[in-house]
């Protein structure tokens, strides 16, 4: 049995009630009386259309397929007899994927900035956008943890380090939430894409709550209203109908009292357990809930109570958000000058400098490969790469952003150094190139990834037990809806419209063909510099010594060209530090099978893993280099708070540089005694301007929580009694940290 759609009505007082109950609690009234209130007012059919999409599937997946991903907001739940807005959702991380919108650099480069208020800043400008076009919830608090490099979204999450992670969901959060609601994603353990439909990731309740959950609990605690759930199953249930993750862990376990939303499409496989496990809301269309879940509840699998749960968090929280959404409506923000100067800003902050060496100059001085500065004896900059004029924002799936114009590397370059310097040929071999690369002052080798390489997967991945998920039409529309789709889909052609495979990365090498261009014009030209375009960890053992200088430039936004051009050239000091360990060989990665059914998560990650295996990262967590001279000289514990697990440390910063810069303060802390002595874990950070000859007092907060353990009795994180080293530090395991001993 369907439901009827809701009916306008005529009568401007039930028009208002929700206007009405939002200046309530905006006046200090409790959003879940008034949510209570106005559910009461509803009927059977409004009810049950708060839980889920306001469209058909088949009519808005031919939306999709003729006009584009989210081209505007997807409506769920809107009841326009008593003026319910309804959620109103729009994808990111990038920025605002509705419109044309400004992209910024990935959530990746964005977390090399290790800076929560730039992120906060673009948070708000996101969210303004997203509220320009008609959007009142932003899904793109992006904050998966990714055990491993190949994870073809690893572009959209921040960092492999829960602190970090937290803290930057944090702070786009705050961001938003003046003019949207954030949702936090995808709820849990989703770190796999080509296998994200069927993988059953098993993980033990410690372990969960250690690593995999707290960047979860925290963005929740800075104000993230909504959660989407993943795809993947965790312990033997789809965590869209997961009543461990959903009703005990963010309900019970952290007070959560927001909405928790699916996944697109197929983010629950059974109508009635999804409900009852607390899910609000199945997105964004008319499916599965539409056409099954009056037959379920008439089956006794779920009932009117579960509903009224679901349909009551829905409406306060739309009222919560509504009481306290900025006033100012936002207009013309979509890319407007300062959103474009903000994402500029950013990729510049987040470009990390992993090598830079010294090449001879005059005299036979010897001269640090980057800055390579503008003028006279500049005359002939050569750039080479497949990539270095291509638009490489990141991948062509449902975090896209169309963004008016990208500025490409060459585009940056040329305009910094003038044309008649800059000499670049698309395609050549590498016995060409280096020819060209010995006639040149320095050589520009820009390699990396796109699109076709690692993102959302883009091909189809539909297996016969999933299409029974598809609701069957019923009117003639929506048979012609549905005709429209599978003719597209016989063609070949991704639901986003694109060529691009995207996925899992199929190596964490470089191809064949940038490898031997980087030797071939390093041997050729010794003033290299390699810029590497990527998200995820890339390894570089086997050309790293060639070059003179490495930077890591990440899908760089629309206008990471500039950004590019200006920290090469020196206008701009590189301050970008890697939110990761580069592991020097696959031995110190975890398994990865990117067709798996079934994958154990536990500890032995990233730079975790790297010190259990008793190895060497070729480029530790947090590590980069800048183009002035920074260093820790002391540190103190300014306060330290056992029962909430925090602490402030104060450190000093010094910059012997001539020039004005930025530096990354990073506080670890390592138990010395008992069951996990001896690894060292990130517990802060901060990034601060230091002047240059200056010392600058930086003040770091500290989240204790990350040596924390598990209590099940308690249902809380515990923190062991013993001591603790504490090293503020400028990477992990800098052998210059200013290092002390606390008593826990």
């Amino acid at each position: 049995m369907t439901r009827q759609a809701t009916m306008t009505s005529d009568n401007s007082s039930e028009r208002n009630a929700f206007d009405a109950a939002v200046v309530s609690v905006r006046a200090g009234a409790s959003a879940e009386r008034a949510a209570r209130e106005l559910y009461d007012t509803l009927t059977e059919d409004e009810r049950l259309n708060l839980l889920d999409g306001d469209v058909y599937y088949w009519s808005g997946r031919l939306d999709i397929v003729r006009h584009g991903y989210n081209i505007k907001p997807y409506v769920m739940g809107a009841i326009d007899r008593l003026g319910i807005p309804g959620i109103r959702f729009v994808d990111g991380p990038r920025g605002c994927v509705a419109g044309n919108g400004t992209a910024f650099p990935v959530s990746m480069a964005r977390g090399a900035t290790w800076d929560t208020e730039l992120e906060e800043q673009v948070g708000h400008a996101i969210g303004e956008e997203v509220r320009e076009q008609g959007g009142n919830l932003f899904g793109g608090v992006c904050i998966n943890l990714p055990r491993h490099p190949a994870w073809g979204r690893v572009q959209e999450t921040y960092s492999d380090q829960p602190v970090l992670l937290g803290q930057m969901g944090a702070a786009i959060t705050r961001g938003v939430k003046s003019n949207a609601i954030a949702c936090a994603k995808h709820f849990a353990c989703n770190s796999m894409e080509n296998a994200r439909f069927k993988v059953d990731v098993t993980v033990d309740e410690a372990t969960f709550h250690e690593v995999y959950a707290p960047h979860f609990k925290r963005t929740i605690e800075a104000g993230a209203q909504a959660v989407m759930t993943a795809y993947n199953s965790v312990n033997g249930e789809y965590c869209g109908q997961n009543s461990w993750l959903i009703d005990q862990t963010l309900r019970r376990d952290w007070g959560f009292t927001g909405i928790a939303v699916s996944d697109f499409v197929w983010g629950l496989r059974d109508v009635a357990k999804s409900v009852k496990a607390g899910l609000d809301i199945e997105e964004p269309f008319h499916q599965q809930r539409y056409t099954k879940l009056r037959a379920a509840m008439e089956r006794g699998e779920a009932d009117w109570s579960d509903v009224r749960a679901a349909g009551e968090r829905i409406l306060a929280t739309q009222l919560r958000f509504y009481a306290q959404r900025a006033a100012a409506e936002p207009h013309g923000t979509m890319a407007n000058a300062e959103h474009v100067a903000l994402a500029r800003t950013v990729a510049e902050r987040a470009a990390v400098l992993l090598k830079n060496d010294g090449v001879a100059a005059g005299d036979n001085a010897a001269v640090s490969a980057l800055p390579l500065r503008p003028g006279a004896d500049l005359k002939r900059v050569a750039v080479f790469g497949r990539i270095a004029d291509k638009p490489n924002t990141g991948d062509e799936g449902s975090s896209k952003v169309r963004a008016p114009y990208v500025v490409t590397p060459l585009q940056g370059l040329r305009e910094i150094y003038g044309d008649d310097v800059v000499g670049y040929r698309a395609a050549e071999a590498p016995v060409v190139a280096a020819k060209r690369a010995t006639r040149a002052d320095a050589a520009i080798v820009v390699v990396g990834y796109t699109a076709n390489d690692e993102g959302e997967y883009l091909k189809s991945v539909v297996s016969p037990d999933m299409l029974p998920l598809l609701p069957e039409p019923v009117t003639d529309e929506q048979k012609e809806a549905k005709a429209g789709c599978q003719a597209f889909m016989k063609e070949g052609m991704s639901t986003f419209g694109s060529d691009a495979e995207g996925g899992d990365r199929h190596s964490l090498r470089l191809l064949d063909e940038d490898v031997e261009l980087i030797r071939a014009v390093s041997a050729a030209n010794p003033r290299t510099i390699v810029v590497v375009v990527a998200a995820g960890a890339v390894l570089m053992d086997e050309w790293i010594n060639e070059p003179a200088a490495v930077l890591l430039g990440w899908y760089s936004g629309m206008e990471g060209g500039h950004a590019l051009a200006d920290i090469l050239a020196g206008n701009v000091d590189p301050s970008g530090r890697l939110p990761y360990s580069i592991p020097a060989s696959e031995e110190d990665l975890p398994p990865f099978d990117s067709d798996a059914t079934a994958a154990t998560y536990d500890r032995w990650y990233g730079q975790r893993l790297i010190q259990h295996r008793g190895s060497k990262a070729l480029f530790p967590l947090g590590y980069g280099l800048s183009y002035q001279a920074y260093g820790i000289e002391e540190s103190r514990l300014l306060d330290l708070d056992r029962s909430h697990q925090t602490a402030i440390m104060q450190v000093s910063v010094r910059n012997e540089g001539d020039c004005d810069g930025r530096h990354v303060v990073q506080v670890y802390g390592t138990l010395l005694e008992g069951e996990r002595a001896g690894e060292r874990e990130l517990l802060g950070f901060a990034s601060a301007q230091v002047p240059a000859h200056s010392t600058t007092q930086v003040k770091v907060a500290l989240d204790l929580s990350a040596i924390g353990r598990w209590n099940n009795e308690t249902r809380t994180l515990a923190l062991p009694q013993g001591t603790m080293r504490i090293e503020a530090s400028s990477y992990w395991g800098d052998p210059d940290a200013s290092t002390m001993e606390v008593e826990l």
